[in-house]
């Protein structure tokens, strides 16, 4: 019930992780660490969606995300974020699927780099109340238009690599 793909860098993914192991050997910080859930149904054609959130300060299209959480793994600090952030429960694959990094401006003013591992979270239900309710406007796409919608790039690769044959029923 997860999502089983070993993503195929591609030239711009292998440039940035070269550019960030060359800052990393110069003695820079190594990046902060998120969490991810990557909400999924598997409609009755057979076509799988993927549920996206607009985030509450840019309004861009992004996973349901956040910090690591005390005395939870990771995979269940992501799905915590995705039942806080857009009320969805299932099926929390314990292995991420990928990562993607990005920049997260902070409160004063300076970006944070970030590493954001992905979990699949295969959706049975949603929440009638959950705490973020009415904050975000959420939408269902498929892999492909998801990618599309999305600014990251390295995320946007991952989106694309989801297929049928990805996942299991």
């Amino acid at each position: 019930m997860a999502l089983t793909s070993t993503p195929v860098p591609t030239l711009s993914m292998r440039f940035g992780r070269a550019i960030e192991l060359v800052r990393l050997w110069l003695g820079g910080k190594p990046p902060a660490v998120q969490v991810a859930a990557l909400p999924w149904r598997r409609m009755p054609s057979g076509q799988v969606e993927v549920l996206l959130a607009t985030s509450r300060d840019t309004g861009r299209w992004v996973l349901p995300k956040g910090w690591p959480q005390k005395r939870r793994t990771l995979s269940q600090s992501a799905a915590q974020e995705a039942w806080e952030e857009v009320g969805m429960v299932g099926t929390m694959s314990e292995k991420a699927m990928g990562s993607y990094g990005y920049n997260k401006r902070l409160d004063n003013g300076f970006d944070r780099r970030v590493r954001v591992s992905v979990f699949p979270l295969r959706v049975t239900s949603q929440a009638d109340s959950f705490p973020e309710k009415g904050q975000r406007e959420m939408r269902w796409f498929s892999p492909e238009e998801a990618a599309r919608r999305v600014h990251e790039p390295e995320l946007s690769a991952l989106l694309r690599m989801i297929s049928t044959a990805d996942l299991s029923s």
